[in-house]
């Protein structure tokens, strides 16, 4: 039986071969502009992001200028994304908290980006370890459901259980990439439906695929 500790070790090395440079698949030209586009994409695919955001961006871009927008105007830009009418309102107040409090610049810590309208903390997350490098772990569905079926971490219920397992065992300077690692896997290998076992390099230590199905059918991979 294959250790936690090896198990991690394998998943390392099997990712540092193949997604050496993962990276964030929304695009953004400055930290402002990925705090909206993570508010945008709750629940909500990249590639719809992707195509919402440039002329977002074009009309409003810096949060002074998103701060003085109306509500109407901006909805009728992301209209096309999910849950447009609530993620209007966060941006707007979200990019005014911005202006008023922290002179325009997207804070680095946790509990200051928890302040501002639309920021939970998937997304605080996401910015401190995108933007500022910080080895904190975003737990969005990709993450839960891969970090389970490997067997990265074992009966963890919620985001803040899978976060803090993956934190204690990834080392500090991979938690950054490795987030990337397992958004990515899980967006195109371990799918939720019908994942591409075959095709997928961790097949060797992975839960999912070496225990018996009735052993593996109660983890949970949604939240």
């Amino acid at each position: 039986m294959i250790t936690q500790k090896e198990r991690y070790k394998s998943v390392i090395e099997y990712f540092q071969k193949e997604r050496p440079t993962a990276k964030s698949e929304l695009n953004y030209n400055s930290p402002f502009e990925l705090l909206v586009a993570v508010i945008l994409s709750a629940q909500c695919t990249d590639v719809r992001v992707n195509m919402v955001t440039p002329y977002l961006f074009k009309i409003y871009p810096t949060a002074l200028e998103l701060s003085t927008a109306s509500i109407e105007d901006v909805y009728q830009i992301i209209k096309s994304v999910s849950y447009p009418n609530n993620k209007a309102k966060h941006l707007v107040s979200m990019a005014k908290k911005l202006v008023e409090k922290f002179n325009s610049k997207v804070p680095d810590n946790i509990d200051e980006l928890l302040e501002l309208d639309g920021v939970g903390r998937k997304t605080a997350n996401v910015i401190t370890s995108v933007i500022y490098n910080q080895p904190n772990m975003p737990v969005d569905t990709h993450v839960f459901r891969v970090s389970a079926r490997i067997g990265l971490t074992q009966n963890a219920k919620t985001p803040l259980e899978t976060e803090k397992q993956l934190i204690r065992n990834f080392p500090k300077e991979l938690i950054p990439i490795a987030h990337h690692w397992l958004i990515l896997h899980g967006r195109y290998i371990c799918v939720a439906i019908n994942p591409k076992c075959f095709e997928c390099g961790l097949k060797e230590v992975c839960n999912y695929y070496l225990l018996p199905k009735e052993t593996t059918k109660n983890i949970k991979t949604k939240i």
